[in-house]
């Protein structure tokens, strides 16, 4: 893959198509049900405009950020993504790595397939991001082996109550477990630079991939004719059993998912540090608006935490407007995983750089020179004719 072709975080998606099985690509990109979530994602960025200043001096802007005490190079990291090291060779490291070479973080996903102590010993700045297990001791079990691990900031994800209707994965062929099949094994004979680029070479050099962090123990294999993953039931899980995590865990605790402002204030009052306001990428309950929409209320309920957003930014014009409505950081997602499938660190390497080459180009453009100089001031519905600030 020669990097230069590729100009827009798109273009790592659409060189992804062709590199991955049809199954692997099915999962990361896609949403559940009829995709309403996932297309209003875009919508609602779509649906506001910049009003730029002029004559402004911005010949020495920047897009370093600072973020809980320190500053990253760019005000957006990589979120997390399950599975990764499926989609691409050792891709929880190849994500880590490339993160800590560019100053950006980022979050390693309990639904992984590499040991996550194995991941911070090589990349101590990373954050973990945990699915709570259904059982207390579990719970504390877990909490207790990422701390052990190293991990500073825990990243609990908040939308998973159960699992959501991923027709997508159904029809491609997708599960996990992976079961063994012909149409599974032709996938594979005709992707054959996937096949022997990382499966096969994750199997011969690390044998069979399991999920490796969902639980304090070794969960499934992910490739298992009859062995089912234990995806342990959530649904009675409530805020009682947030605060015990937040009574054991002694570093930073995140949580993502969150999306209605009465949760924002809960969790403040719960001794949060953070939120990310997330519909999980369209990956949960379809129809959950994108967090574009509530950002001006959650920052009314979050007092002294910190706000961030995911889902849907694939421009750098995407980051600014988050920035500008409020949010201190964005994550993203999808796009780093695909630039990592196709060209591992060197990938997502290269994907980090357009990214941030478009913030501050556009930074420029629109008349600020920091990122803390955005401001609503600078956005505009696009319906209608609207004053200046009209956003929030």
């Amino acid at each position: 893959m020669k990097l230069d072709r590729l100009l827009s975080l798109d273009d790592f998606e659409i060189a992804a198509r062709r590199h991955l099985p049809p199954p692997v690509f099915a999962y990361v990109s896609g949403a559940v049900e009829d995709n309403r979530s996932f297309q209003d994602n875009r919508a609602a960025f779509e649906e506001i405009g910049f009003v730029p200043r002029v004559l402004v001096n911005v010949s020495k802007a920047t897009t370093r950020t600072p973020l809980f005490g320190r500053e990253y190079a760019a005000p957006f990291g990589v979120a997390p993504m399950g599975i990764s090291a499926l989609s691409a060779y050792r891709g929880d490291l190849v994500q880590a790595k490339a993160a800590a070479a560019a100053n950006i973080p980022m979050i390693m996903s309990g639904s992984s397939l590499i040991r996550l102590e194995e991941v911070c010993a090589a990349c101590p700045e990373t954050w973990f991001q945990a699915y709570i297990p259904g059982e207390p001791e579990r719970i504390a079990a877990l909490v207790d082996r990422v701390a052990r691990a190293g991990f500073k900031t825990l990243v609990v994800t908040v939308d998973v109550a159960v699992l959501s209707n991923r027709e997508n994965n159904i029809r491609a062929g997708f599960s996990t477990p992976l079961r063994p099949s012909l149409r599974l094994a032709w996938q594979g004979l005709t992707h054959p630079r996937w096949t022997f680029g990382s499966f096969l070479r994750t199997m011969m050099r690390h044998g069979m991939p399991h999920f490796e962090n969902s639980f304090a123990e070794r969960g499934a294999p992910i490739l298992a004719r009859d062995v089912q993953r234990d995806f342990t039931g959530r649904a009675h899980l409530d805020w009682q059993n947030l605060r015990a995590i937040r009574d054991q865990w002694k570093g930073r605790l995140i949580l993502k998912g969150v999306v209605n402002p009465v949760d924002v204030r809960i969790a403040r009052e719960a001794g949060v540090e953070g939120v990310i306001i997330s519909n999980h990428g369209g990956r949960q309950l379809d129809g959950t608006v994108s967090p574009l929409r509530v950002l001006g209320a959650a920052l009314a309920e979050a007092g002294p935490m910190t706000v961030m957003v995911d889902s849907g930014i694939r421009r750098g014009t995407d980051v600014l407007k988050a920035l500008a409505m409020g949010a201190k950081f964005v994550w993203v997602g999808r796009p780093f995983n695909f630039a990592a499938s196709i060209a591992g660190e060197a990938g997502v390497g290269h994907a980090f750089t357009i990214l941030q080459g478009e913030v501050l180009r556009n930074m420029q453009l629109l008349g600020v020179n920091r990122v803390d100089e955005l401001r609503p001031e600078l956005l505009c519905r696009m319906s209608g004719l609207r004053a200046p600030g009209a956003v929030i």
